[in-house]
């Protein structure tokens, strides 16, 4: 496996039902980023997930795009034997993540932390650690009383689906970002934006 690699995990729920869904984010923005390498997502032989490999510029680095193909709250396990297969170190592992606590069409990157709530991170923060990379892409707190476990479960609103393209392009564009110059590189040109 080349030295250069990165496992870029999206996170979400598998199936139909859950594909539009907020909390499916995390995919959508891997799907962009399969779609840039015109690369298609097959069953992986040791893990629970489907990825696609290459490499968005000759003589970049490599990307490894993974989704589970079990429930986000045990996404810990795929991410660890994926890990492992590539010998990918945390540090060069990649999550992509709702984030309740960013506004819509918000984006922030960082590098370990806790899980917030976020029963995927938790998972995987058991599996491999905390200090794996995060690209949190906003989805905004629920309105009113509504339930985050519910809100989460439901669609982007048809005023959100106007501007959810552009999100998830910047967001896999902040992905690319981090492996070819590094975090702090990244935060930077994607942070700015948003001031």
């Amino acid at each position: 496996m080349a030295s250069d690699a990165w496992l870029v995990v999206g996170l979400g729920n598998p199936g139909d039902r859950y594909r539009a869904t907020r909390h499916n984010v995390g995919h959508m923005v891997v799907d962009e980023l399969a779609g840039r390498l015109a690369e298609s997502f097959r069953r992986h032989p040791r893990a629970n997930a489907v990825v696609a490999e290459g490499r968005p510029a000759p003589g970049g680095p490599k990307l490894v795009l993974a989704k589970s193909n079990g429930f986000m709250n045990v996404s810990g396990g795929p991410v660890s034997q994926l890990a492992k297969y590539y010998s990918v170190p945390p540090e060069r592992v990649i999550v992509v993540h709702d984030e309740l606590d960013l506004p819509f069409d918000g984006l922030k990157l960082k590098r370990g932390g806790g899980h917030g709530g976020h029963n995927g991170l938790r998972d995987i923060s058991s599996a491999i650690g905390p200090d794996y990379l995060r690209v949190r892409v906003g989805i905004g707190r629920p309105p009113g009383r509504q339930d985050p476990a519910d809100y989460v479960l439901r669609p982007f609103s048809n005023g959100e689906r106007e501007t959810l393209g552009v999100l998830v392009q910047e967001a896999a564009d902040a992905v690319e970002l981090i492996a070819e110059r590094g975090l702090v590189d990244a935060q930077q040109t994607v942070h700015s934006r948003g001031a």
